[in-house]
């Protein structure tokens, strides 16, 4: 996501709050997590948590839905597309047996999962793609994540972008630590070489130029979140 863009973002939560905050003049952008707000994201996090199916499966689209070359909408938050460093890898710690780094090889000689599916964005608009890549579930086995582990937390070389999930949601059959895109190597402009991607959350939860993936026993907030949009963001 773009910072030039921030303005223009609304939540469903800022929606399902809507004139309560500003009357009881609880909303601090400051301090997002604390008083009115904060009780209402809390209890927000938990009905969506209710609600989450781990067995629900977000539609298959037909390839005739595939959004044209060019019109999926391009997403980061430093001044231009971030390019990998020199020897990326993908760094994997946190409550693991086995603690390291993988290369992009190494992740694609991993179980591959493929799906069309439609994105959703908070702004409200849709596009659809083809994501191919393996499910963070599979990097949880191979890595020994200790089942304390209840969260995931995602880093990015784009600026400091992050994200922390659930961890249902992470281990959902359709997230996926994407390298493709519509047939093709993922592109610099949409995440490369490597990004989160779900039929279970919105899109500022996906995060692109993966450079960690943390097994955590709590939660860490995200970029966007800190800055008071919902955490959950369930699709």
């Amino acid at each position: 996501m773009s910072d030039t863009r921030s303005g223009r973002l609304l939540t469903r939560r800022a929606w399902l709050l809507g004139t309560a905050a500003v009357t009881l003049g609880a909303c601090d952008s400051n301090r997002p997590r604390q008083g009115f707000l904060g009780a209402m994201e809390r209890f927000n996090q938990r009905f969506q948590s209710a609600l989450f199916d781990p067995e629900r499966l977000a539609p298959e689209e037909p390839a005739e839905a595939l959004t044209r070359p060019g019109a999926f909408p391009q997403y980061f938050v430093s001044e231009r597309v971030p390019l990998a460093p020199a020897g990326w890898a993908l760094q994997v710690g946190g409550l693991v047996a086995r603690p390291g780094v993988l290369s992009l090889d190494d992740l694609r000689m991993m179980p591959r999962t493929d799906y069309r599916i439609r994105h959703h964005c908070v702004e409200g608009w849709s596009a659809v793609a083809s994501w191919h890549g393996v499910r963070v579930s599979e990097l949880a086995k191979r890595v020994g994540a200790d089942p304390q582990a209840r969260f995931v937390e995602f880093r990015s070389f784009d600026a400091d972008y992050f994200s922390s999930w659930d961890g249902p949601s992470a281990f959902h059959p359709q997230t996926i630590l994407a390298y493709g895109m519509n047939g093709e190597l993922l592109p610099p402009e949409h995440g490369a070489p490597l990004r989160l991607y779900s039929g279970v959350k919105l899109g500022y939860k996906m995060v692109k130029y993966l450079s960690a993936v943390n097994f955590l026993p709590a939660p860490t907030g995200g970029y966007w979140e800190d800055r008071g949009y919902e955490w959950f963001a369930g699709v």
